[in-house]
């Protein structure tokens, strides 16, 4: 088996997950990228360099994701992190503007294909990868599950009616709110074990997700989640942080 610390990053070829994926490397671990499209995160993995490879990983997928685990056990041995990055804010390309997309997702508008495609990445796929590595994270040392969530699905900011994001409610945080539900759910489940489960949000940042309004960079938005990915034995579990510590549920 591999002595060096093996971390998963899914959706890993573009945006937070690839920085994540840099800087995890230059902390010493293996880091597979997990992507939709093999020739970009192979493309990905290239430019970060040694230490980075990749996968065929679409979360949406059941065989995808047995492959992906079946693949890292034979190959490596071993997987000690897991960084659930893949996510999306809405289907359909990029034939809507920005305002579109947010009118056409609130919860009394919003076609339920769209709603169900972004439920199915953001909360089952974020399930059904957990469990695929969860007998390999079981095995680790120190096994640390990430799930790269948001501040617009805290169900307590968006009741304070001052907050800035909660004109934003609406399908996008909706699955953020399941998948903090989610993320609770598997720190109680794994409490005794060596495996840490915690939510993080890295802020509003520039991708191709929101159409590279955030104003935050990706390099700013990767030290919240590689933080919690590198979290010591004495580091929490079954909590919904972001760069500058807690946040309420």
């Amino acid at each position: 088996m591999l002595e060096t610390s093996v971390a998963l990053v899914t959706g890993a070829n573009k945006g937070i997950g690839l920085q994540i994926a840099k800087d995890l490397v230059k902390k010493g671990y293996k880091v597979i990228l997990g992507s939709r499209n093999l020739d970009a995160g192979r493309t990905a993995a290239a430019l970060i360099g040694e230490g980075a490879s990749a996968v065929y990983l679409d979360v949406t997928q059941a065989h995808s994701i047995a492959e992906a685990a079946e693949y890292i056990k034979e190959a490596y041995g071993r997987l000690d992190v897991l960084v659930n990055n893949a996510g999306v804010s809405h289907l359909g390309g990029d034939s809507r503007a920005a305002e579109d997309i947010a009118k056409e997702t609130y919860l009394s508008v919003v076609d339920l294909n769209e709603m169900r495609g972004i439920f199915e990445t953001n909360v089952f796929g974020v399930v059904a990868v957990t469990q695929a590595m969860l007998p390999l994270l079981r095995e680790s040392p120190a096994g640390r599950i990430v799930n790269v969530s948001s501040e617009t699905g805290s169900l307590t900011l968006n009741a304070d009616r001052q907050h800035h994001l909660r004109q934003y409610a609406g399908t996008y945080s909706s699955s953020k709110t399941a998948l903090n539900a989610v993320t609770q759910a598997f720190a109680i489940e794994l409490e005794g074990t060596n495996i840490k489960v915690n939510a993080v949000c890295p802020g509003f940042t520039a991708t191709d997700n929101n159409r590279f309004l955030g104003p935050q960079t990706v390099e700013q938005a990767a030290r919240a989640p590689v933080h919690a990915a590198t979290l010591g034995s004495d580091g929490q579990s079954g909590e919904f942080v972001n760069v500058h510590g807690h946040l309420p549920w």
